[in-house]
């Protein structure tokens, strides 16, 4: 298993650990955004570089990389969604390596602007990477900040668009489709990468070529499966959040990302 790999496994069994203690959560969306985090946290990003999780409710997945970096101890993950915790239900700066605070859709890519924006008037040479959940970009205020990137030539954001083709219960294309989803990147002059959101090699490819971009913004359409990682949960749309695990689904889902029973309890991190 590669490094990388590793690290997105270890994501996973944190997140959905984090979840079943909190009793709610949306494991279907952590877990498809997994790879891309890993490979965001464990390999691209800069000391000077910015990221945010505008997809907030995949906090746990964002969490749980932070936690892997350093940014606080394990006590720290046993608080979320705890009142009076640092960890919230959304990302916030309270939180360290935190960059925006983030819940409502569409409103952590406007951010993610405004930040690239400031470092190209500031001369800082740090880059903006911003996720953004598929259902997040029926949210106008998406389009409203794609077209300013553009507008200003903001090579220096890339946004990852995490298309595991899911929102809320059901399907994207039953809800409102999105397709021609390239097309309509395209058509507000961003520079479009789409690959498949769990190849660790495409991935870290679709990243250099953004970093080669100078005078225009990409966007990384990264094709990736709700629940990825647990047999059950995968492809399944009612697994996207506000659920509570079962006993045996927590310990089939550690059993699916390779925790022997045994070493379950490892992954109790509150009480």
């Amino acid at each position: 298993m590669s490094e990388l790999q590793t690290h997105a496994t270890e994501i996973r069994r944190i997140a959905v650990s984090l979840i079943n203690d909190a009793g709610s959560g949306h494991p279907g969306s952590c877990l498809s955004a997994a790879d891309l985090i890993a490979a965001l946290y464990f390999q691209e990003l800069r000391d000077r570089d910015r990221f945010v999780l505008s997809k907030g409710h995949a906090c746990p997945a964002l969490y749980a990389a932070l936690h892997l970096c350093g940014r606080f101890d394990r006590a720290a993950l046993g608080t979320f969604r705890r009142l009076g915790g640092l960890l919230q239900g959304s990302p916030t700066t309270s939180i360290p390596g935190v960059d925006a605070t983030c819940g409502s859709l569409g409103q952590g890519f406007s951010i993610a602007l405004g930040l690239a924006l400031g470092f190209r008037q500031t001369q800082h040479d740090g880059r903006v990477y911003v996720m953004l959940g598929d259902g997040e970009l029926q949210e106008g205020e998406v389009w409203e900040a794609a077209m300013a990137a553009a507008h200003h030539r903001l090579g220096n954001l890339c946004a990852i668009v995490d298309y595991n083709k899911m929102q809320s219960d059901d399907l994207n294309e039953r809800t409102m489709r999105l397709e021609p989803l390239d097309a309509k990147w395209g058509a507000f002059n961003w520079h479009v990468r789409p690959i498949d959101g769990h190849d660790f090699g495409a991935i870290a490819a679709a990243f250099a070529d953004a970093r080669g971009r100078r005078d225009q913004p990409t966007v990384i359409v990264a094709h990736t499966i709700k629940g990825k990682g647990v047999s059950y949960m995968e492809g399944v749309p009612s697994w996207h959040g506000s659920v509570k695990l079962k006993p045996e689904e927590i310990a089939r889902a550690l059993a699916d990302l390779g925790v022997a029973c045994d070493h379950a309890h490892e992954y109790a991190f509150h009480g």
